[in-house]
């Protein structure tokens, strides 16, 4: 049959199904057409052999920044979605501080249309809340729904009102749209540029604490308790917001979560030194912290990890700490970053492939995403958790070479990422071989 790929003796992981076993799983016109442990139904197919590697659904993130409209010295929507696919995303959801920001039909069908044409993976945009981000008026959400914005946001900054925040929810309803929720209170975080502590202590910078992002995080948990509206709170950091958002679940609130590679895997200490590659917002947290968040995911309190790809040029970051960018790029370091956990944690590998999969397409309401069940498109991410490489950003797809983690060693690589049954990425090792009968 024409267009029909076999990817043989992997073992496959889908939480969403409850898989975990070694089989093949056969790809027919960009479609999951079968997926067992014996002989495939029919006969003519290429093979790709992953024997020894992890087969399972197609990354989803969650949030990243692609930059474009206004931005495209940092990032393209071509370069990022490639920089996506080495990384094993076959989804991603742009955010909406971009120049203009996508605050209206025009901007979300702009992003859509340059997707389409030059976009390796499938492109989702993420509505403003509010009209120019600016906090005072809330855009047409039915418009930015009916245009294609699969979820509202005015990420970089938190929606200062209290009572424009209980609006944004209320309509969010309407849609079964996320509001993705940026929780920091300017007021208590202004001018600061690490975690407030230790470090930023030793090396004379004024700190962001915990509380700047705990208000908002609790003040948006209450709102969504008395609207109903989901809210999703973006790039949780602390212990604090862990256990606020663990008493909202218990309490039946509608919230799920999200944290980055980074904020698991990295403390404050990785900015001594002012090292500008690890400066972002909210800021890299305590030991404490980290295990916080790691315990929040294990138990599902944490639905989602999400990579807040950030990249800006050398010239955002090669700067005075107190004058450089926030942000870290993080798309193509994700994986090896989070695989470390499964061996020095009690992290296990279907919890954070379910964290990467099925948790994002539920937040969104997609259920035929992030699965490998019959029919669904065939969006597979083909990994080596074994796999040793060195983070070399001079050869990220990703404009963004902005990295705490060059010249680092990690353990677990994608080898190969399909995109609707296509490969958008494989590595050199990696061969398609070409047969016409199989039996």
């Amino acid at each position: 049959m024409k267009d029909s790929l076999l990817i043989q003796g992997g073992r496959i992981i889908d939480p969403a199904q409850g898989i975990d076993k070694k089989a093949s799983l056969l790809v027919t016109e960009g479609k999951i057409a079968w997926l067992g442990d014996n002989t495939p139904p029919q006969t003519d197919y290429a093979v790709l052999n992953a024997e020894g590697l992890i087969v399972c659904p197609g990354f989803i993130d969650l949030h990243c920044h692609l930059r474009q409209p206004g931005f495209e010295d940092k990032e393209t929507i071509a370069t990022g979605t490639m920089a996506a696919a080495r990384g094993g995303f076959t989804t991603v959801c742009c955010m909406a501080n971009t120049n203009p920001p996508l605050d209206n039909e025009s901007a979300i069908n702009y992003v859509r249309a340059v997707a389409a044409r030059e976009g390796a993976v499938r492109v989702w945009p993420i509505g403003c809340v509010t009209r120019g981000r600016n906090g005072k008026e809330l855009v047409d959400m039915n418009e930015l729904e009916m245009a294609g914005a699969i979820a509202f946001s005015d990420d970089g900054d938190a929606v200062a009102s209290a009572d424009i925040m209980r609006q944004a929810l209320q309509y969010s309803k309407d849609f079964n749209r996320p509001i993705i929720d940026h929780c920091e209170d300017k007021s208590v975080s202004e001018g600061g540029q690490v975690n407030e502590g230790i470090v930023s202590l030793e090396l004379g910078l004024r700190g962001i604490p915990p509380a700047a992002e705990e208000l908002i995080v609790k003040r948006d948990l209450d709102l969504a308790g008395e609207t109903g509206g989901h809210v999703h709170i973006a790039h949780v950091s602390t212990e604090g917001s862990v256990d606020l958002i663990r008493e909202a679940k218990e309490k039946g609130i509608p919230v799920t979560a999200e944290v980055t590679p980074h904020h698991l895997t990295l403390t404050e200490d990785a900015v001594l030194g002012f090292k500008t590659s690890a400066k972002v917002n909210p800021p890299l947290r305590t030991k404490r912290d980290t295990q916080a968040l790691l315990r929040g995911l294990n138990d599902g309190v944490i639905d989602i990890v999400a990579t807040d790809h950030a990249p800006h040029t050398e010239a955002d970051k090669n700067l005075d700490f107190t004058q450089a960018a926030f942000g870290i790029s993080g798309l193509e370091t994700a994986l090896g970053s989070l695989a470390g956990l499964i061996f020095e944690s009690d992290l296990s590998l279907n919890t954070l492939i379910a964290a990467l999969t099925v948790g994002p397409a539920r937040t969104l309401g997609y259920e035929k995403l992030g699965t490998l069940e019959t029919g669904a498109p065939a969006d597979i991410t083909i990994f080596d958790l074994h796999r040793e490489w060195v983070v070399d950003p001079a050869r990220f797809a990703s404009k963004g070479k902005n990295t705490p983690l060059a010249g680092s060693t990690l353990k677990g690589k994608v080898m190969a990422t399909l995109f609707q049954g296509r490969p958008v990425y494989m590595d050199e090792s990696m061969k398609i071989e070409t047969r016409e009968q199989h039996g």
